[in-house]
């Protein structure tokens, strides 16, 4: 099995707020990261492919392809944007790094043809990030 990743980065705003809770529960939960004013992060992704090697293209997938998906699906759609206002695969959901990874992978997914979609791999800052590797 070979594996294949494209790197990304992309900056957005976003905060952390259960709509159920109370402004002090959110705060006491979320601290900094609940503030009405929101706050941004410098995101980098890493979209990770897997699948044997085609003998006539010598790919597993195509690297062009993969970043022009990533560009369509993702890139345009959360770069410079508030994750909880203007994307729509985030409405709804808590715009944690945990679940922004699994929307990411529910974007992706369905969308590859070459391999299979193995990791959405997301770092929030240069010491957090998260992994997902589907259901």
């Amino acid at each position: 099995m070979m594996y294949i990743t494209r790197r990304v980065h992309f900056n957005a705003a976003h905060k952390l707020y259960n709509p159920a809770w109370s402004k002090e529960k959110n705060e006491e939960v979320f601290g900094k990261c609940a503030n009405e004013n929101w706050h941004g992060h410098n995101y980098v992704l890493y979209v990770t492919v897997k699948g044997e090697i085609d003998p006539e293209t010598g790919y597993v997938t195509d690297a062009k392809a993969l970043h022009e998906l990533i560009q369509r699906k993702i890139l345009d759609q959360v770069d410079h944007r508030n994750l909880n206002l203007d994307v729509p695969f985030m409405k709804g959901k808590i715009c944690s790094t945990e679940n922004f990874a699994k929307a990411i992978w529910e974007q992706l997914a369905p969308e590859i043809k070459q391999g299979k979609l193995h990791c959405v791999k997301l770092y929030e800052t240069e010491n957090i990030y998260v992994e997902y590797f589907g259901d």
